[in-house]
Formats: structure tokens, sequence, C-alpha cells
């Protein structure tokens, strides 16, 4: 029996972020469309190759891309909405990034693509990565508009590799679809969605491909009737489409639970399964697998950081080697993980020791591949070392502190409760605050620009010394604060210009964190983030937000919000443990935000925000373990919110994810006010709490922030009136989706103006 290695998907920006270079240069108009195109080729050349030099014998193509793979197969199958004037034939760069980023609108980019905004952005499943959500019509018609997966195929060719190509499989793709007019079902649109599937499989067989990858994460979902005869019938015509070229169809991100019979009788040459997030499967899938199909195992964790336990994982699938032919891969694509660990050369060498990053990772296969294969002695000393490392991290004082276990110990449920109800408790804040109706503010930060990443590039290098850095973002600051004055704001923020990330820079003032330099990972776009590393019990030294503020509030007599990033968001945008139940670490980092909480309010603090961006994205993806997660993840959010008095007032924030199923579990962390995501969804997100008769105050957000375009007053009014068409009036607030710290201020001054005009033009009308 042979074991070889797969890979799901390698990262694509590069180790040093070339891709974020390269896009970010072709957007400021720096490069043109063919010194894009040369960079690409040449990340995908430098990542193909290393993956066979790490043993890979089915080496991934077409995982990459130049802004997100769900658009790219938007593209692919010609699903373009009008908005963005195609008319058939190859679709430009234009309009790709068009659909991607929104067209500059009032910025001024000219073309028929003129204002038009964003594809919605949501979240891939329970990752912090986020993907364009294709958009369908009823009478939608696709058609082959793009070859991608084949050309991408002949490149590597060209180039002496031969590679499996990666397809998102049709089902999913249009599960994860939007239906923006009429009652549609989008998996009623699957007959006329497979001929452009059965077109690019017959284009990479006769390209010379022997296998092809199809990404079905939906078979990891709760499953109807429907979706489950969508895969039969999607299934039989692709394997008509192209008889000679085998599919190995890939789930991740769960089990495949009751689907599993399902994927099991699919005409496929082969089945992956994520053996990380369901090990409980091995058994039942290898007992009830067809003798001639080939199994793939997802052994190495492909969405965290910490290294294998090779020992363990051979124990584990030895006798299944010595019974049938095997592939090991990664548990998904290794777009969620870093790229190499051997860049990173300030780490201490215990904790280094500790880590894989995607390179590390496939050479961890390898090893495995060749015990299986030859034997433990052929690799003795690499599994030697890895169980070494195991039993290191295990007994490591640093990961142990009794402080934390004790104050965890005595938990009491008063703990995460507010003294009255949210009705009284708004009573109190309005009294207090006296604002107008409709107030307005942002989420949080303000641009980050050349200026704020120079000077904090400089102090980390020693250019600059703490006293210089400082006076300059007091600087940064004071000038935020007059602006937001100047044009009207009714509650200010300090801007966060000493903040790198909303996670990391708390993680950096946390016991328990672990931060790398090159440890990037793709969000969205151009959009790389540095997730921090929880390696140990969390609690918080010292005050964290209070100094800055206390600086910001000096400034001004209108309310300046204390800004934190709550515990399921910390949580949620880390590489976390896995040596305690992620409910229990989180509850740990809620009670070090709790004490930040106090602080701010004995400074003064009257509005205290707390965003939880990342509630929904820690939501399992079976609705049975829905309950128990959001039950864990709300009490966690009320910890670190419920030390202050009912004249506090606590915001929390959360964007981009689809959370009209669990507002339930929104309404249960208990905030004064909440700020969401609103804009590209055109107010949809609005319509389950206002079915749920929302208690709370809530500012849906009215302008989109990761797109350049600025929105128009009147754009901005239109969805506040939609708003004010669910909500009362004063439970409504006016702001942004999202801080702002992408953003330009040549695109920020004219959106906030205009959006504080939409809000004087609702209290017109209103009074």
């Amino acid at each position: 029996m042979t074991v070889t290695v797969a890979n799901l998907g390698f990262p694509r920006i590069g180790p040093r972020r070339e891709l974020k270079t390269a896009l970010e240069a072709y957007w400021a108009g720096t490069i043109d469309a063919e010194t894009l195109r040369e960079r690409s080729e040449g990340l995908k050349a430098a990542a193909w190759t290393r993956q066979r030099a790490a043993g890979v014998s089915h080496i991934p193509s077409n995982d990459f891309s130049l802004y997100d793979h769900v658009l790219d197969t938007s593209v692919m199958v010609g699903a373009i909405p009008p908005a963005y004037g195609w008319a058939g034939g190859p679709v430009g760069l234009d309009t790709y990034f068009a659909m991607a980023r929104g067209a500059k609108g009032a910025c001024g980019c000219g073309g028929e693509n003129e204002g038009a905004p964003a594809l919605e952005m949501t979240k891939w499943f329970d990752t912090n990565y986020h993907y364009l959500a294709p958009e369908f019509e009823p009478g939608q018609r696709f058609s082959l508009a793009s070859t991608k997966p084949v050309d991408v195929y002949l490149e590597a060719r060209a180039l002496g590799i031969e590679t499996r190509p990666v397809l998102l499989g049709p089902v999913t793709y249009l599960k994860l679809g939007k239906v923006r007019s009429g009652a549609l079902d989008p998996l009623s649109l699957l007959d006329s969605l497979i001929p452009t599937y059965t077109e690019i499989l017959r284009r990479l067989e006769k390209a010379g491909a022997t296998w092809v990858q199809i990404d079905e994460p939906a078979l990891a979902l709760d499953l109807d009737e429907a979706a489950r005869t969508a895969f039969a019938r999607a299934y039989e015509e692709l394997k008509l489409a192209a008889p000679r070229l085998k599919i190995m169809l890939t789930s991740y991100f769960g089990g495949l639970g009751d689907n599993q019979a399902l994927a099991l009788s699919l005409p496929v040459s082969g089945v992956h399964i994520d053996l990380v997030r369901a090990p409980e499967e091995l058994e039942s899938v290898v007992r009830n697998a067809p003798g001639d199909l080939t199994l793939s195992l997802g052994v190495i964790d492909g969405r965290n950081v910490w290294r294998a336990d090779l020992a363990a994982i051979l124990d584990r699938i030895e006798p299944l080697a010595r019974a049938r032919d095997l592939i090991i891969a990664p548990s998904c694509s290794l777009l969620h993980t870093p790229v190499d660990l051997a860049l990173e050369t300030a780490l201490d060498d215990e904790a280094k020791g500790w880590l894989a990053f995607a390179v590390q990772k496939l050479e961890e296969l390898a090893t495995l591949a060749r015990a299986l294969n030859e034997g433990r002695d052929a690799v003795r000393a690499e599994i030697d070392a890895s169980s070494k490392a195991a039993a290191a991290r295990r007994a490591s004082p640093r990961v142990k502190n009794a402080a934390v276990a004790e104050r965890a110990a005595r938990f009491d449920p008063s703990h995460s409760r507010r003294a009255a109800p949210v009705a009284a408790r708004l009573e109190k804040q309005r009294a207090q605050l006296r604002l107008p109706a409709f107030p307005t503010t942002t989420i949080g930060s303000f641009p980050q620009t050349k200026e704020v990443r120079k000077a904090r590039a400089d102090r980390a290098k020693g250019a600059i010394d703490e006293t210089a850095y400082d006076g300059f973002l007091r600087k940064e600051t004071e000038a935020a604060i007059r602006w937001q004055e100047e044009i009207g704001l009714d509650v200010l923020v300090h801007g966060e210009f000493e903040r790198n990330d909303m996670v990391q820079y708390f993680g950096e003032q946390l016991s328990g964190f672990l931060f790398t330099r090159t440890g990037w990972v793709q969000s969205y776009g151009s959009r790389c983030v540095r997730p921090p590393i929880i390696f140990g019990d969390v609690s918080r030294p010292a005050p964290m937000t209070v100094g800055w503020r206390r600086y910001a509030q000096s400034l001004t007599d209108k309310p300046v919000k204390g800004m934190l990033t709550g515990p399921v968001t910390i949580l949620n945008w880390s590489f976390v443990r896995d040596d305690l139940p992620r409910a229990d670490v989180c509850r740990q980092i809620a009670f070090a935000i709790r004490d930040e909480v106090c602080d701010l309010e004995r400074d003064g603090a009257a509005i205290i925000q707390i965003d939880e961006a990342a509630l929904r994205e820690g939501l399992p993806l079976r609705r049975s373990q829905w309950a128990e997660y959001l039950g864990w993840a709300s009490e966690c959010f009320r910890i670190a919110a419920s030390g202050v008095a009912d004249e506090t007032q606590i915001h929390t924030h959360m964007c981009y994810s689809e959370f009209n199923d669990i507002a339930e579990g929104i309404i249960a962390l208990d905030a004064d006010v909440i700020s969401i995501e609103s804009a590209r969804s055109k107010m949809e997100l609005l319509e389950a709490f206002a079915a749920k008769s929302y208690p709370a105050d809530i500012g849906p957000g009215v302008y989109d922030i990761h797109a350049p375009r600025v929105p128009s007053a009147d754009e901005m009014t239109d969805l506040l009136k939609a708003a004010a068409a669910r909500f009362k009036p004063d439970q409504l607030w006016v702001n942004p989706d999202c801080g702002l710290k992408t953003r330009g201020w040549e695109e920020t001054r004219p959106a906030i103006a205009n959006m504080i005009e939409a809000a004087r033009r609702l209290r017109a009308e209103a009074s």
C-alpha cells in the first residue's frame, strides 16, 4: 500500500505579502496590468516549486486569486450583476475589481461602472477569511466567461509541474449566493450552472489533467433533501462530462455527519475528510467507503499554527495505511496559516519549537508519508523531535497562571448580569448624555496613513524614541478630535492611531500571547492580518487604553468613547491554544477585558464600546451546536461588560457576517447599543432584529467602508429611512459599517460629512 501527500491550497499572499504590495500598487496606478500579471505568475511559480520540493504529490493550482476564489468562480461562470456593465466576453480587471471593491463613484473613476457598489462581503464559513457573495436574480443565466482553471494548469505544466486544479463546487457556490429580487432558491439554478462546470472539466481533461479537486465544504452543513438531491444530480453530470478526469471531492471545516452516506455515494474518485475538526469520523468513513474510493485524510491542522504530534497521528492511521492506498493532507487549505516559520527570527527558541506554518506543515506531511511508506525508523529523528516538542509545551511553566485559574474558580453568574434591564439603563443614559435624535458616531478607528505607519515602523526600528512617538500620536489624536468637533459628530473617538490591529494591540498587553513578525494571513483582497497566538493563561497586568481615552477627552466637551475589542473577537481572531476548551480561554479573556472596562468607567468614560466583530465567526456549522456556543460566547461578553453602573453605556460592534439567524444570541449580549454592518445588504440584516423587537439601541451602518467610493447623502438618507421603518426613531444611531483605518482621509472626510447630513435630514423630518 502507498501513501502520497496532497495539499488543498497554499497561501496566496507570498512570504512577505508580495501580493498585497502588487495589488495596492496597481490600484494606485503605479504599476500596470502586465506588471501585476507578471508578479502574480512569480508568486504562483514559487509556491508550486516550493510544494514540489517539500514532497507534495498533489500540488493545487487555481488556488491563487487576485482577490477571492469565490469571486473568481462568479467570473468563471459569468455571474456578473448588471450594475457592472459587463456585456459578455472576457471579464476585465476593472470589472473584476469593481465587483470586489466597488467603483469609486464620487471619487472619480469614470466608465460605465461609475458608482457601482461592491458585492456583499461575508465570512467564509467559520473563518476570518471574507468572500464576495455571488449575486443572482430570477432568470439568471450562466456562461463560461473565464478559463482561469485551465489557463493556470497549463501555466504550471509549462514550468514542468503537474498540478491538481481546484474548483469551488457548484452546490457550495450556489448556497453561498444571494438573491437580490424575487423569491428564488439559488439551488434552482443548478441546471443552468452545471454546463459551465462540465465545459471546464472537459477542457481540463483535454489539457492533460488527471485529477481535479472540487471543494464542497457545504457537506459540513445541515443539508435538506433539496440540497442532497442537488449534489447527486450535479456529480452525475460532472462525471459524465469528463470520464477520464478523476474528481477529489473535498469537504472541510467540520465532519460529514449525516451527509456521510451522500458523500461516499457520489460518482467521484476520491473523498477528502477533515480529521482535525472531526477525528471521530475516521472509523465510520473507512468502514462505509467503497473499496475503490481513494481516501484523503486531513490529518494536519490547516487552520492553526501548532506543531503536530506526529507519533500520535501515526498511531491513528498506520493500521489503515497497511490496508489501502491513502492520500494524507492538511485538514483544509493552508490559506488560513502564515507561510513560513523560518522567517520568524525574533521568537524565542522554546516558543518557536511549538509552532508550524504552511511550509512546516507540508514538511510534517512528508515525514508522515515516509514513516507510513518506509517505516518509522526512516524518520526517527523527526518523530522524536515532534514528540519532544509536544511534551515540552505541555510542561512549560509559561503556560499556566495560578491566579487566572483561581479567578475562574470563583466565577459567579452575577458576574455576567447588569443591575437593571436595558430599558431602564437607556433611560438613565439618555438623561445623562443628552444626545440629539439619530446621534452620529464612528466605529472607532481613523485612517492609518503612511505617516502613522512610518512613525510606528520608525519606533520599532529605534529611529525615534518613545517620547517622539508619543508626541506624534498626540498630534494625530488632537487633529482627529478637532476634525470631529468641526464636522459635527456627536460622540467622538480618539482614532486609535496607537493601535496596529484591533486584536494584536490588546494581545501585546495581555499575558499568555505570542506575536510574530511575518505571520500574516489573508483576510480579504490585499487586507492581511497577523493573528496573535494564545499559548497560555490570559490576564491583564495593567490598564491598556485608559491613558489615550483620557487624553482625547481632555481636548473636548463631547463624549469620547472608550474603545475595546471583545473577548469573543480576540479569541476568534487569534490562533488559540488547543489544550483547553475554547470556552475556558474566552472566559479568561473576558475577565481581563472586564478589568479594563471598570478602569475606563472609573476614569470617567460614559460610553464604552466592546467590539465583537467576530461573534458569528465562531458559530459552529451545525445548528445543533449553536446554543452551546452562543451561550458561552454571550456570557463572556456580559462578563466583560457587566461590572459598570447602569448609567455607563455599553456599545458593541459587528460587521461582515450574516447575523439574522443569530439575533437572539445578539440580544443575549445585553449591550445598550449595537452598531452593525448593513449598507451592502441594503438594511436586510435588520429584518431579524425588528422581528425580535430588539430592545436596545442600534446603529445600522449606512456606508461600506471596505470600498473606496464615497456614497452620497441621498444614498445614506435612503438607508436610514429604511432603518427607521423598522425601529423607533429614538433607537437609531448613525455610523459607518466598520472602522476607517483602511481608508484614506480624502474618502473619509466627505463620506462622514454626507453621513452627518443624512442624520440632520432625518432629525428635521422627525421634528
